[in-house]
């Protein structure tokens, strides 16, 4: 029997999400369900063989890679794809912390369009040649000088101010993934940070309340995204991830680079003295030569150094940010490179600080349209970004949707508002000139009566 569909799924929008990575080309095509989580329509996978590094370094094989991914998602959804939400990283990424500054010519209560129209200014900043903006996020409002506000919406002032924090990207990278896009005939909704893409998918609110850092180790690139009192603080990109893992095996261990991943996916391990000293792994020859034997131990060895270097990184990153002592919730680890063995107690020894690996699986709903195998395969760390990317593309367009009716509500209000005064005013002068013709006539009643008694 197929679970009832209620009429807020029927309405609720359909959103893809497309996450450009190192390794992976992901589409993932959803709506959300009436149980408040978002139910996965169909999903494609494609290898990733242009981009290095979170960033496109060829485009016609990105664009095959995109098209087969996009055909395997219709088919699975049978929906017809036209419109994504794409994931952005790379080292090129940078955050600036800007304040703006709005002034309102009433005292009226502050609507949603007015938060837009300051998001709106910061737009408008300049940057270094070669550089765009790509998100403008508030983080504190200040509410005619009354500091520390995280929702103004609703609240009456003339005089708001906020920081923001801004990210940017390289101009020639953006347009190169928008013209991938482009070319596989499809069209950008929205461009969206990749770690903030994969927090929406792992972290609660809570953890985003205590004080958290994401980090998202991909192929090509570790994201890190620090957050406290419900605002995102601090950005990074590290242009270090799996795949530098798996060229240092291929290196040390002297075997083929599809070797080097299996051997890394398989018996890979970030702490070497977890590990027993006689485990040895039998590696094929190649072309009838005979099989090397490797120590599990050794290939832990080498896996440790490299991931020691990243975490160091991200432990830098934590440190500059000046949140080190402010997050209780302590780190979550996701993307392809979590599913390491013993990587969060490596980092705990490294940073000092809890961790816990991040699963995309608490806001994927049940759905019958997938298989079983598939919808588990979902539920992957290295799939953050994809889930990510949907639950991102569902909140844009419920906030489209909000600032639209806010528009339509106030037009009418202030017409209707404008009405009853012209009314009222002039009700009020009809009943003042009605007093005066009254008394007039009054008056002359009573002049007539006595000359009539006169005459009499």
């Amino acid at each position: 029997m197929k679970p009832r569909i209620t009429e807020t799924e029927k309405d609720s929008p359909i959103v893809v999400g497309l996450d450009i990575g190192t390794t992976k080309i992901c589409v993932t095509v959803g709506r959300r369900s009436g149980l408040n989580k978002i139910e996965l329509l169909g999903i494609g996978r494609a290898e990733s063989a242009g981009v290095n590094r979170g960033v496109v370094a060829n485009i016609q094989k990105t664009v095959q890679s995109i098209r087969e991914a996009v055909s395997i998602a219709e088919g699975q959804s049978n929906v017809d794809i036209k419109v994504v939400n794409i994931g952005v990283a790379g080292q090129h990424i940078k955050s600036i912390q800007h304040r703006g500054i709005l002034t309102k010519n009433d005292d009226d209560e502050i609507g949603r369009i007015d938060v837009e129209r300051l998001i709106s200014d910061m737009y408008k900043l300049v940057l270094p040649p070669g550089e765009e903006i790509i998100h403008v996020l508030p983080q504190e409002f200040t509410i005619d000088n009354e500091p520390g506000i995280k929702e103004p919406i609703g609240m009456a002032g003339r005089r708001m101010e906020a920081n923001f924090h801004i990210i940017s990207g390289r101009v020639t990278d953006i347009k190169n993934i928008k013209k991938c896009v482009d070319n596989s005939d499809l069209e950008v909704s929205e461009l969206v940070l990749e770690p903030l893409a994969s927090s929406e998918a792992v972290l609660d609110e809570e953890e985003k309340m205590a004080g958290v850092v994401l980090v998202d180790i991909g192929g090509g690139t570790t994201d890190v995204a620090i957050f406290h009192e419900g605002i995102i603080r601090h950005t990074a990109v590290i242009p270090l991830g799996g795949n530098i893992v798996t060229e240092d095996i291929r290196q040390g261990c002297a075997v083929l680079r599809n070797q080097a991943e299996q051997l890394k996916v398989r018996y890979g391990s970030a702490l070497a003295d977890e590990n027993k000293d006689n485990e040895v792994i039998c590696v094929p020859g190649i072309r009838g030569r005979d099989a090397k034997e490797i120590s599990v131990k050794n290939l832990a060895y080498i896996i440790q150094a490299r991931m020691e270097e990243i975490i160091e990184h991200v432990y830098y990153e934590i440190k500059s940010s000046g949140y080190e002592d402010k997050l209780i919730a302590g780190i979550v680890i996701t993307g392809g490179g979590a599913q390491l063995k013993h990587l969060v107690q490596l980092v705990e020894y490294i940073t000092g600080i809890d961790c816990r690996i991040g699963y995309p699986n608490e806001y994927l709903a049940k759905t019958e349209m997938l298989n079983k195998q598939t919808l588990e395969e979902m539920k992957s760390p290295m799939y953050a970004t994809s889930v990510g990317l949907l639950i991102k593309g569902i909140l844009s367009v419920e906030e489209e949707e909000a600032i639209s009716m806010e528009r339509s509500f106030k037009k009418t209000p202030v017409k209707a508002e404008a009405v009853r005064d012209i009314a009222e005013k002039q009700s009020k002068k009809e009943s003042w000139f009605t007093k005066i013709i009254s008394e007039f006539i009054k008056d002359n009643q009573e002049i007539d009566d006595d000359s009539f008694i006169g005459k009499k």
